[in-house]
């Protein structure tokens, strides 16, 4: 894990200093403090029995999955990632992956609705995903939502990304990889931005693309405090 993760401020659960550095979890929770565990409902009786071994933060050790998506509901912003999925993209795990690490809204996955979870690492469970069959239904539920189309391409005309302000409702738009955006996909979209390179690639990785769009988005209107 990268960063600091914060222990819950309930007074109820155990302070910064308690969780320890367990690099694969936490064991049962009489094991691991030697009391009974407090009476919240948003603790799963099964891992305060066995462990929490699972990829989350310190601040959602024993939370049933429910209560995470729950309280991450609370606080999700109001950025929607895309990404087209016509040829079976093995980046859209990556992709999932990074938009629960930044809390966004909801990812859409354009095209075949089957996609490999791997690079995923478990966190699909807690992130809202959806699909569309085409580009054109994507396009219809962007306008519907009031989100401004952004499609991420290097492709002339696209405005760099390191020079633009982000909408704050917006729909960031990725291609799969080789091909790029769709031509739908880029008539569709109010605006096109780039990525900066600077090496011998004509292009980066769908899923770097991603997250590097996406933690513009962060920089630009997050409640950096209220990060972990």
């Amino acid at each position: 894990m990268f960063g600091v993760n914060h222990a819950p401020t309930d007074e109820s659960l155990p302070g910064p200093t308690e969780w320890g550095e367990h690099p694969h979890g936490v064991g049962p929770w009489r094991a691991e403090f030697g009391t009974e565990p407090p009476a919240d409902p948003r603790l799963d009786p099964e891992l305060l029995a066995h462990g929490d071994r699972r990829n989350v933060v310190d601040a959602y050790r024993y939370w049933t999955r429910e209560a995470i998506v729950a309280d991450i509901d609370r606080r999700r912003h109001p950025f929607h990632v895309a990404i087209e999925n016509f040829g079976h993209d093995a980046n859209i795990g990556t992709v999932v992956r990074t938009a629960n690490a930044f809390a966004a809204a909801a990812v859409h996955i354009v095209g075949r609705k089957r996609w490999n979870r791997r690079g995923a690492m478990v966190t699909d469970r807690y992130q809202h995903i959806e699909h569309h069959a085409d580009t054109a239904a994507l396009l219809e539920f962007a306008a519907a939502s009031g989100l401004t189309v952004v499609a991420v391409d290097n492709v002339p005309g696209a405005v760099p990304l390191e020079t633009v302000r982000l909408p704050r409702a917006c729909l960031l738009l990725f291609g799969q990889e080789g091909p790029g955006v769709t031509a739908d996909a880029k008539a569709g979209a109010r605006l096109t931005v780039s990525i900066a390179q600077f090496g011998s690639t004509r292009s980066i990785n769908a899923g770097v693309a991603a997250g590097i769009a996406m933690h513009a988005w962060v920089r630009e209107h997050a409640d950096l405090s209220a990060a972990w």
